[in-house]
């Protein structure tokens, strides 16, 4: 049971309260380029584009090295149309 217990622990969304220290002409700059109002909405944001932006950088750095007859295998579809079922 103790296991079941921390792997709901786990797969909650954790959320943690702090102190920060924060340049407030900084914060105010982010909030009017983030169209957001409250200090933690605005952080938030902020960190979500940041792994976003770390995301896509790895995305855009990977090489897909794919013929033309691989790439339209990818193209087709694997599973017959719902009117074919």
């Amino acid at each position: 049971m103790l296991a079941h217990v921390r792997m709901w622990a786990y797969n909650q969304r954790m959320i943690k309260r702090t102190s920060l220290n924060l340049d407030l002409d900084l914060l105010a700059a982010a909030k009017d380029v983030l169209q957001t109002r409250e200090t933690t909405e605005t952080i938030h944001r902020a960190l979500e584009d940041v792994v976003r932006n770390a995301r896509l950088r790895r995305l855009i750095a990977r090489r897909f090295d794919l013929s033309d007859d691989e790439l339209e295998a990818l193209r087709t579809p694997q599973t017959a149309p719902i009117s074919q079922r």
